[in-house]
């Protein structure tokens, strides 16, 4: 019977976290090296003072012991004094310039970060849970800038004071400092166990709290569901899964790294008593220059070592943590936006043109093809409608279109332009869209209705407002905010916002996705007239489920299973009594049942 193999052991830091430590020097520290050399300075006289303060109480410790000067003693005294006022100066300006570079340093991480966020494709937040985004933007680039402005500036100043430190009680004794270091192999083998475990622990942490954070905002964002259904118990179950497993991943953590201190704690003892045990021989023992004033401040030369050192490995042993939280924050840069502007893509095209698709491929995923050769033509300065069942790919269209998916074969073409030789952000500033899923801010309707051209004029925004049927709703609530998501608002409302932002943008191309898919059949007549205005002398294109709302469009494609089966006017596509027809006539029935 043969063993399971152990799993290799990693290194305790890989190429990828050397990778990722250059990055963050080249990237965010390195500019602000001048101000860092200052800090090791400061670090440095630290180190200084401590081996001074040795120096002194060894001097003092004689004048007690053996001249017995008051004088001498007091000139002692004044002087340590002075060593510590120095010493406790550099421990106020070392944390407050590294607090300051850290946080600057985080803030233009956040920086990049959510401008390189901005510039993937919709696509990367279609995949990704929006909890782990949450998660890399705020709580793990403010664990990343505490690491590296308090964390590694103690570490730093305890690595110091353990050389120096160190360097200064070899001199005096070599023979006693190296037999205390004896457990210093034992102390590293501590510190790769611990890390090896860290590592992979705060690894399997990071993946929870992601998942426990997106849990959150769905139970948050689903309350009215949560609430309606009585679910509030399944939610809380739920809920406190993901709160057990980060508990109990953080205690893998937290108890593995408290194996630390003990350990060192143990190693500490033994070394105590070796010099205690070894300098009090030498102090017998005529064979040795030592007296008791010269192992009295071995001993506490030996403290000043440990407790730094003792830190120094409580350090290394969250470093495996912290790099784990570097790699996620640096595995955002790893996806990259497919859709860019091509080398001299234009900025001017006629927007007034015809909208051609021409042997359109695309799919979601491969083993689900959508369009396999869809040939439409949208006509320029008309009104064009496209209907279906769910699943047919209308709103797909649309997303082409705008391209917030580039097909996978075939052209689409404005004006004879294809659209992937435009720059995108001239392409999209040709549309105003009204989609069935809506942004609304927690901010008033008025700069609800302004959020698509800051730029406008008071009038402008009012004049969108009367034309979407809103107004009287805009001066009803005046600045007040409408709650999360829009949560005081009605679906109606809500649309009303979204044809009022149309209005306002006033774009030569017109996209409506469902718009007016939560307005009653009242509301719906009420703003006909200001739908007329909007549509009048654009490129039009509208997806709707209702067909009576598009029976007066100029042309009607039908899609089935991503395939177009019909086209041209109503009253064709009803007298040709094919799909469109049966769709219109049982819609009609349920129109006069209710």
């Amino acid at each position: 019977m043969s063993k399971t193999p152990k799993p290799k052991r990693e290194p305790l830091y890989s190429e990828r976290d050397r990778i990722n430590l250059r990055w963050l020097w080249t990237q965010y520290l390195r500019k602000k090296a001048p101000w860092l050399i200052v800090v090791l300075l400061m670090i440095l006289v630290q180190g200084f003072v401590y081996q001074q303060f040795l120096s002194m109480t060894e001097s003092g410790l004689r004048v007690i012991f053996e001249s017995g000067s008051v004088a001498d003693l007091v000139t002692v005294c004044i002087v340590v004094f002075v060593l510590f006022a120095v010493r406790g100066l550099m421990s106020y300006l070392v944390p407050r310039i590294t607090i300051w570079v850290s946080n600057d340093a985080i803030y233009q991480m956040r920086r990049d970060l959510i401008a390189h966020m901005m510039s993937l494709d919709l696509a990367y937040f279609e995949r990704t849970k929006s909890g782990e985004i949450i998660q890399r933007l705020v709580g793990q680039t403010q664990a990343l800038g505490v690491f590296v402005g308090q964390a590694v500036a103690n570490a730093v100043r305890d690595a110091v004071t353990v050389i120096i430190v160190s360097g200064y009680l070899i001199w005096k004794n070599p023979i006693l400092f190296t037999t205390a270091v004896v457990v210093l192999p034992f102390i590293i083998w501590i510190m790769n166990y611990v890390s090896d475990r860290v590592k992979i622990a705060q690894g399997e942490a990071e993946t929870q709290m992601g998942e426990y954070m997106n849990g959150i905002e769905e139970t948050v964002n689903g309350m009215r569901t949560v609430k309606i259904a009585s679910q509030e118990g399944v939610e809380t179950d739920r809920l406190m899964q993901g709160t057990g497993a980060i508990r109990d991943l953080m205690n893998r953590v937290q108890v593995t790294q408290a194996l630390v201190m003990p350990s060192i704690d143990l190693s500490s003892a033994f070394v105590y008593v070796l010099v205690i045990g070894g300098g009090g021989y030498m102090v017998l023992s005529p064979n040795f220059d030592m007296d008791g004033a010269g192992i009295i401040t071995f001993l506490l030369g030996m403290v000043m070592v440990f407790d730094p050192a003792r830190l120094l490995a409580l350090f290394f042993g969250s470093l495996p943590s912290n790099l784990v939280v570097l790699e996620r924050i640096r595995r955002l840069y790893d996806e990259v936006p497919s859709i860019t502007d091509k080398p001299g893509a234009l900025t001017e095209f006629d927007t007034g043109g015809d909208i051609v698709l021409e042997d359109v491929h695309f799919s979601y995923s491969p083993d689900h093809p959508l369009f396999n050769g869809l040939d439409m033509t949208f006509k320029g300065g008309q009104v064009s409608a496209i209907v279906g069942s769910t699943g047919s790919g209308k709103t797909t269209i649309l997303s082409l279109l705008t391209r917030l998916y580039d097909t996978k074969g075939g052209r689409i073409t404005i004006g004879g332009q294809p659209i992937d030789q435009l720059k995108v952000g001239a392409l999209r500033g040709a549309y105003s869209v009204v989609a069935q899923d809506i942004v609304i801010f927690n901010n008033s309707i008025w700069e609800n209705i302004r959020y698509v051209n800051p730029g406008a004029t008071d009038a402008q925004v009012w004049q969108a407002a009367e034309d979407a049927e809103i107004a009287d709703l805009v001066r009803a609530r005046g600045n007040a905010p409408v709650g999360p998501k829009g949560a005081q608002l009605s679906g109606g409302q809500k649309q009303r916002i979204a044809i009022a932002r149309a209005f306002l943008t006033d774009a030569p191309i017109l996209l409506l996705d469902e718009a007016t898919s939560a307005l009653d059949q009242a509301t719906e007549a009420r703003i006909k007239s200001a739908l007329d205005r909007l549509t009048k002398g654009k490129t039009t294109i509208v997806v709707a489920h209702r067909l009576s709302s598009v029976a007066d469009a100029d042309r009607i494609f039908v899609l089935e299973a991503g395939q177009l089966v019909e086209e041209g006017r109503h009253e064709d596509l009803i007298r040709q009594n094919r799909l469109y027809a049966q769709l219109y006539q049982a819609q009609k029935q349920g129109y006069d049942k209710t």
